[in-house]
């Protein structure tokens, strides 16, 4: 193999991994991951064999299908994660609530291992946001004359917008921050 076709190489791979990355921001990955690796341990051991000597110990239950069930569900729940990142919320809510029957229904949630990583990674696809564009901030005016300084200062909820909370609104002239304090 000849140094140019190397290097054509590493540079179709360097593109590889660059698309990669940028696909992998836009959605919830890692909790999709977790999802989908937790639903492989409940669907698995109800239908695994443990070999003691010669001695076979079956972990199949009555709940066999049930747990064959909730595997799935969290498989198909994780690939959601990864495909649809705008049910983002019913994704992650959904697999918390199965993480949590498959305690009851597949040998502890397949041996708290299953359980634990649908927990997770439930989690993780709900808290997930999609990044937000960054805001121009050029030394424009807003429509009040201030300047747009001043509107950096002004409270701020948990998604970066403003707050809408008017219940501060009171004559000692607190901003309507309603009694909270900024340090700095």
């Amino acid at each position: 193999m000849s140094a140019e076709a190397q290097a054509g190489l590493g540079d179709r791979l360097g593109r590889t991994r660059r698309s990669f990355r940028g696909w992998r921001g836009q959605r919830p990955f890692w909790g999709g991951l977790l999802t989908l690796l937790g639903g492989i341990p409940i669907m698995y051991f109800p239908y695994a064999n443990l070999t003691l000597g010669s001695m076979t110990i079956r972990m199949s239950t009555t709940a066999g299908a049930g747990s064959l069930i909730i595997g799935v569900l969290l498989v198909v729940l994780g690939l959601t994660l990864w495909f649809q990142p705008m049910s983002r919320i019913f994704a992650g809510v959904a697999a918390i609530l199965l993480a949590l029957v498959s305690l009851v229904v597949s040998n502890f949630g397949g041996f708290v291992i299953g359980f634990l990583l649908a927990l997770l990674g439930g989690a993780l696809g709900i808290s997930w946001g999609p990044a937000r564009a960054p805001k121009e901030t050029g030394g424009a005016k807003s429509e009040d004359g201030a300047d747009s300084r001043k509107s950096e200062s002004a409270p701020f909820d948990a998604f970066g917008a403003g707050s809408d909370d008017l219940s501060g609104t009171s004559p000692n002239g607190n901003n309507g921050t309603n009694g909270r304090h900024r340090a700095g």
